[in-house]
């Protein structure tokens, strides 16, 4: 499974929109960077942040998730409390190719930080914009910024196409746009 470069992330940008928008060379100044890299794209978050709180004593429950257990908040930053979690979303809408998996990760800036981005899947043929889970494993209150740099992408090519993909499945996050929330 190569692991996809920057010439074939742009092209396939261009000829098949498989990232709107898309920026075709990293921006960094004054900004965690975000853009097109050697062998990833460094997708932005957008500014809408759903903060983990625990004020009304929710549980999370994923067979039977509740939205008590945030608060929604709009804006350039988000601070996430200490120990806690935010959900946030991609400015980017993907649509990934039949034959191609993408892996999410982390951008080190914000792991030096203390923030971790959990590691997610694009399957196969998915779309949409994509959810971003973000913990701050610190004892401190932690920002994130809106319009900059939260993960990068890496497109991994499989040998073949897939027998079955996810909009072959019609999986239950195909085309979500802002923030998906768990569902069974």
């Amino acid at each position: 499974m190569p692991i996809m470069p920057d010439s074939w992330i742009r092209r396939m940008a261009a000829d098949h929109g498989m990232i709107e928008p898309f920026v075709e060379a990293q921006r960094r100044e004054g900004v965690i960077s975000y853009g097109l890299s050697s062998y990833g794209y460094d997708a932005r978050a957008a500014d809408e942040f759903k903060i983990f709180t625990n004020v009304d004593n929710a549980v999370v429950d994923p067979k039977a998730f509740s939205e008590d257990g945030f608060v929604t908040r709009r804006g350039p930053v988000c601070i996430i409390p200490p120990n806690s979690f935010v959900l946030t979303h991609t400015v980017e809408y993907f649509r990934i190719p039949r034959d191609v998996l993408v892996i999410c990760l982390g951008k080190s800036t914000y792991a030096r930080c203390g923030l971790i981005v959990n590691v997610t899947p694009l399957e196969p043929e998915w779309e949409g914009q994509v959810t971003i889970e973000i913990s701050n494993t610190t004892p401190l209150p932690a920002k994130v910024y809106a319009n900059e740099g939260v993960c990068q992408f890496l497109f991994l090519k499989g040998e073949a196409p897939p027998e079955v993909s996810y909009a072959d499945r019609r999986g239950k996050y195909m085309g979500q746009r802002g923030v998906a929330l768990p569902r069974l």
